[in-house]
């Protein structure tokens, strides 16, 4: 299966094992060296709408895709 990285930003992270939802792809650590996808990284939540800023952004390693 191909997928270019913009279509990644329109998938959501799911965890198999319970069903919980992480959120939506916000953004891919790439290696430039090799071109490969290392990890996928999903925004943390907004704390008080924005007016706290926001939680810790969420990093899964490409390996736990």
């Amino acid at each position: 299966m191909e997928c270019r990285v913009s279509e990644l930003r329109y998938k959501e992270i799911i965890n198999v094992s319970d069903g919980s939802r992480y959120g939506w792809v916000g953004d891919v650590e790439v290696d430039l060296e090799s071109g490969q996808v290392r990890a996928l990284v999903v925004p943390g939540r907004l704390r008080l709408f924005g007016l706290l800023g926001r939680e810790e952004d969420r990093v899964f390693p490409w390996e736990a895709v």
